[in-house]
């Protein structure tokens, strides 16, 4: 199946730095995704970068971003 037969699924917004953490570890699943960041208008009232995902793989998805939150601040310096 290519990439342009997967169906993707809102999975959430997160700040940019847990965006681009969250989508190294779904790239390492191996599990399809894109985003959508605001643009230079939207920022004003839209904070953060919307995360889509692969629709078969959204609990796994849901499981990777809920670690990478538990164990990274936004500040992405670690605890």
């Amino acid at each position: 199946m290519s990439s342009r037969d997967v169906r993707t699924v809102y999975l959430g917004q997160y700040t940019h730095e847990h965006a681009e953490t969250i989508a190294g570890e779904l790239e390492r699943a191996g599990i399809v995704w894109w985003y959508k960041a605001p643009g230079y208008i939207s920022q004003i009232w839209e904070h953060g970068v919307r995360l889509f995902v692969d629709r078969t793989r959204l609990a796994e998805a849901k499981a990777i971003a809920e670690h990478v939150l538990d164990t990274r601040p936004p500040d992405g310096s670690g605890r």
